[in-house]
């Protein structure tokens, strides 16, 4: 099948074939990978390399010959003393090729094709600030160099010396082999510069471009990874490298093969920007439609809006970022007073206020807590949204025993047994998640005991990247604590936890606050920010009913994931199989 016939009959599965990068959390919207194009491209460049992306032309020079001519050249080059003779690489096994070539063709070492291939710098001078650009392999990217963010800078003296090694021309291939193997770019202009040893020169008797788009295959990236050593870090040595094997087809199939790819990937590219515009449009749909919800000014406008939306759910709500985007309409709709109706017989939140209110003072009175300085009175510029009849707004330091956070230096009672210490990175979105469990023995003196966890209580993260992240703890730890980095906050009533987690984890509610006042000069969060944290308080009933309605909505957020994550899984599939069917 032609390649162009390949990508217009399966275009839907291309451009279908979607992959969200993980995140941490639920509720963070993971940005969306274009793996159908993104097999496309690696199909492109291996259908190139293996002699199928344009057809075989029986008149050309076989690749043999090239070979020889690349062979004499450097034997001249040799005997003039402008390179070193080299030692002969072993001959080429049949088991050794990968796959079999088209006629005309050859495989060979990139030692033997190459008259130079040596790396950059093992001990680079001091930065000076300004002079020559000396470039890593973070400097190569897509293709390209970046000539504008190098590692250092030298100066005349040290660019002499480096270059003196390396000799930089146009038409050299640029290749790293330490960090992110084989990312490949052509020098085509004229800027000096030098190389740090995580980046390789390369000069060949082959068409650069060629060579770097054979670099970029998947043939050629499977053996960097095979061939990569070390731990923290994968390096390829150049004695391997030279090892690798390429398949050279003539020069003038070359050419027809680069003008080939850059053909195709420019169809990419335009494939690319399409599936980008309609994901930003189905994007602005969703959000369109969202806030026809939360702008309903009556519980009917309200339900007619949901009636609407509620007939495309298969088509709004494909992607993690739209069904996320639903949860947290739901919740925005939840703390607003929308996503029930009101009942005027329901007790007004004052009265339950005013019982908390009793409890906290007889819990001062009996010294079981300490007694708390006086919040600021809510003033009516401070109040996000109009709340219904019945509802308060109140500090959330009005409805706590303690806020409260664990002190410093605990970390030097990390210990294998103990008790739990619960850090920031325990805290995910919306819950308490261990992937390791750290364990501390406590202090001869138990100034931990206050910063003991109970079951019911909240845990915030307090700085970070992680911050204002909200947990409920829903297990029974036995013996936990929380660390410097987590507020705990324990509520006079552990029966309203639910409602007030709802508002913290709202990303239109009591979530962006915190976040807005965490970004400033200084990010994180201090025991006053939480405590001043206003709180749509609901009346108790009313609470009830919302949690029940938010579980119900939440369900079927978790079924619409189930039936996104599946046609996701599908066509992943059908892409990984259409590459697999093209290349066999």
């Amino acid at each position: 099948m032609a390649v162009e016939k390949l990508i217009t009959q399966h275009i839907d599965t291309w451009t279908s074939a979607l992959q969200t990068r993980s995140t941490a959390g639920r509720g963070s919207n993971g940005k969306i990978d274009l793996y159908g194009i993104k097999k496309l491209r690696e199909l492109i460049l291996e259908l190139a390399v293996r002699g199928k992306l344009v057809p075989q032309d029986p008149n050309d020079e076989p690749a043999s010959e090239l070979l020889k001519r690349i062979a004499a050249e450097k034997a001249e080059l040799v005997k003039q003393g402008k390179i070193k003779k080299q030692k002969p690489l072993p001959e080429i096994s049949e088991d050794e090729k990968p796959f079999e070539l088209p006629g005309g063709w050859e495989w060979e070492k990139l030692g033997n094709i190459c008259s130079k291939l040596t790396d950059g710098s093992h001990n680079p001078p001091k930065d000076n600030g300004s002079g020559y650009p000396m470039l890593s392999s973070q400097n190569i990217q897509n293709g390209l160099i970046d000539f504008d963010n190098p590692s250092r800078y030298v100066c005349e003296d040290d660019f002499i010396k480096e270059n003196g090694r390396t000799l930089i021309n146009g038409d050299d291939i640029l290749l790293t082999i330490v960090g992110s193997l084989g990312r490949s770019a052509v020098v085509n202009d004229n800027t000096k510069f030098v190389l740090q040893r995580s980046v390789a020169v390369l000069t060949s008797g082959l068409f650069s471009n060629y060579l770097s788009d054979y670099f970029k295959s998947m043939t050629a990236q499977l053996y960097f990874i095979e061939n990569g050593k070390g731990t923290a870090q994968k390096g390829i040595y150049l004695g391997q490298l030279s090892q690798m094997l390429v398949p050279v087809p003539s020069l003038a199939e070359q050419k027809r093969i680069i003008s080939k790819i850059q053909e195709l990937m420019s169809l990419c590219d335009q494939l690319e920007q399409q599936s980008l515009t309609s994901l930003d449009a189905h994007s602005q749909l969703v959000e369109t439609l969202l806030a026809t919800l939360t702008n309903s000014q009556h519980a009917e406008e309200l339900a007619e809006n949901w009636a609407r939306i509620s007939q495309h759910f298969d088509t709004l709500f494909t992607t993690e970022a739209s069904i996320d985007a639903l949860k947290q309409t739901i919740l925005q709709l939840a703390v607003m007073g929308k996503l029930v109706p009101q009942d005027p017989n329901d007790e007004p939140a004052s009265e339950l206020l005013k019982r908390i209110e009793q409890e906290k003072a007889q819990l001062v009175k009996d010294g079981k807590i300490k007694k708390q300085k006086p919040l600021q009175v809510i003033s009516d510029e401070e109040k996000p949204f109009e709340l219904p009849i019945g509802w308060e707004w109140v500090r959330l330091g009005s409805l706590c025993e303690f806020v409260t956070s664990g002190s410093r230096g605990w970390n030097q009672f990390y210990s294998d047994e103990g008790s739990i210490f619960i850090r920031s990175q325990d805290i995910k979105f919306d819950r308490l998640e261990f992937d390791n469990r750290a364990y501390v023995k406590l202090p001869l003196d138990t100034e931990g005991i206050r910063t003991r966890v109970e079951f019911g209580d909240l845990l915030m993260t307090i700085t970070g990247g992680n911050v204002a992240k909200v947990a409920i703890i829903d297990l029974d730890l036995e013996d936990a604590y929380v660390s410097q980095h987590v507020a705990l906050i324990r509520l006079i009533y552990k029966t309203i936890n639910t409602y007030i987690h709802t508002w913290l984890i709202c990303e239109h509610g009591g979530r962006k606050h915190l976040l807005d006042i965490s970004y400033g000069a200084k990010p994180g969060l201090n025991l006053k920010n939480i405590n001043d944290l206003l709180i749509p308080f609901a009346p108790q009933k009313q609470q009830e009913k919302i949690l029940k309605r938010v579980n119900e909505l939440m369900s079927l957020c978790d079924n619409l994931n189930i039936v996104m994550q599946s046609a996701q899984k599908t066509q992943l599939h059908l892409a990984d199989a259409l590459t697999d069917s093209a290349l066999n």
